[in-house]
C-alpha cells in the first residue's frame, strides 16, 4: 500500500520552498510533459489552498489547488491535478483526489465542487461522483469537460 503523507496550506502559509516545488511540478506536467506552452501563474493560486503529497522519504509528488468559490466557478473547485510521472498508474490520483475532497469539506462544508477534467480523464472523475456538465471545449489547446459533485 503506498504511503503517502498531505499537507494542506493556504496560498499565504506556503514557504518559498513549497511554492518553488509546486510549480516545478505544475511545469514539468503541464508545460514539458503535455506540450502544452501556456501562462501557469493564473493569479488564482493567491485565493487557493494547496494540497501536496509526499510518498514514502520522497519530494513532491502529487498536487491540487482548492480554488475559493467565486474565483474560477460559484462552486469551489479543484484544479491542476498532478501526479508524477514515476507514481502514476500506482494508486497516488485516487489518494490524491480522496484527500481534495476531503479538505474541501473540512474547508467549505459539505458543498458541491466543480472541476474543469481533460476529457480523456472523465471515467477517473466519474469515480468520486463527478458527473460531465457541459459539452467538450478546448482549454490550453486540450480537450476539457466541466464536471461537477453535487
Amino acid at each position: 500500500m503506498l504511503k503517502v503523507k498531505f499537507e494542506t496550506k493556504h496560498f499565504k502559509n506556503l514557504s518559498t520552498n513549497e511554492l518553488y516545488n509546486i510549480m516545478v511540478l505544475r511545469q514539468v506536467v503541464f508545460v514539458v510533459e503535455q506540450d502544452c506552452p501556456y501562462i501557469d501563474a493564473d493569479g488564482k493560486d493567491q485565493d487557493s489552498h494547496h494540497v501536496m503529497g509526499y510518498p514514502h522519504s520522497d519530494g513532491l509528488e502529487a498536487y491540487t489547488r482548492i480554488v475559493a468559490p467565486g474565483v474560477s466557478y460559484e462552486e469551489v473547485s479543484i484544479g491542476r491535478v498532478i501526479t508524477s510521472q514515476k507514481y502514476r498508474n500506482k494508486g497516488l490520483g485516487v489518494l490524491l483526489m480522496d484527500e481534495s475532497i476531503k479538505q474541501v469539506y473540512e474547508l467549505y462544508g459539505k458543498v458541491p465542487i466543480r472541476i474543469s477534467a481533460q476529457a480523456h480523464l472523465q471515467k477517473f472523475y466519474g469515480k468520486f461522483d463527478f458527473k460531465t456538465v457541459s459539452e467538450e471545449y478546448l482549454e490550453d489547446g486540450i480537450p476539457h469537460v466541466e464536471m461537477l459533485r453535487a
